[in-house]
């Protein structure tokens, strides 16, 4: 239970706030917390989802905190009020240039709870329209269709290791599709 909170930072993505909590056996403590919106992310399926081996348009997006770039799936943050459907579909048009004709929740999962209140919205979509991408300044992204078992296969060798992605096509492979 939260007995004080200091914030610390404010930046453009996160904050850092210093809480004074009590832990379950009633002792106190500090605990630094980063505070997050949250987020969406979807996996868009190019192809029919349940033919063989389906097709994923699969992000090749530069992440400096990760040193180069990494295979993701499309996310980004909730605007404040923001439905997670609706923040998975902006965030598809705006880095990979689709409109989804049908967006469907996943799962919701913490991403770092040990030190973070972030909590991402997973989704997969369906019926994709060519539309046009808005990327911010700081994205730099290659769009790249991939056969879901070559996406599976990455996801086993290490070559896919950004957790929102293999979190939701793992989660789409085995209860979605039964794979």
């Amino acid at each position: 239970m939260q007995i004080a909170s200091r914030r610390v930072y404010e930046g453009r993505v996160v904050s850092l706030d210093v809480d004074t909590v009590r832990y379950p056996d009633g002792t106190t403590g500090e605990l630094e917390v980063i505070r997050h919106p949250g987020a969406a992310a979807v996996v868009p399926f190019a192809s029919d989802p349940r033919g063989k081996n389906p097709t994923l348009l699969m992000l090749r997006q530069y992440r400096y905190a990760a040193g180069g770039p990494l295979w993701e799936v499309p996310a980004g943050r909730l605007a404040p009020g923001e439905d997670p459907a609706d923040c998975a579909r902006r965030e598809l048009l705006e880095e990979a240039g689709v409109q989804a004709g049908r967006v469907e929740h996943l799962t919701s999962v913490w991403t770092t709870p040990g030190f973070a209140d972030e909590r991402i919205h997973l989704f997969w979509a369906t019926d994709l329209k060519a539309g046009v991408h808005a990327r911010e300044r700081d994205e730099f992204i290659e769009v790249v269709p991939r056969p879901l078992n070559d996406v599976l296969a990455a996801i086993r060798s290490g070559e896919i290791c950004d957790a929102k992605t293999v979190v939701a096509v793992l989660y789409m492979a085995g209860f979605v599709l039964g794979l």
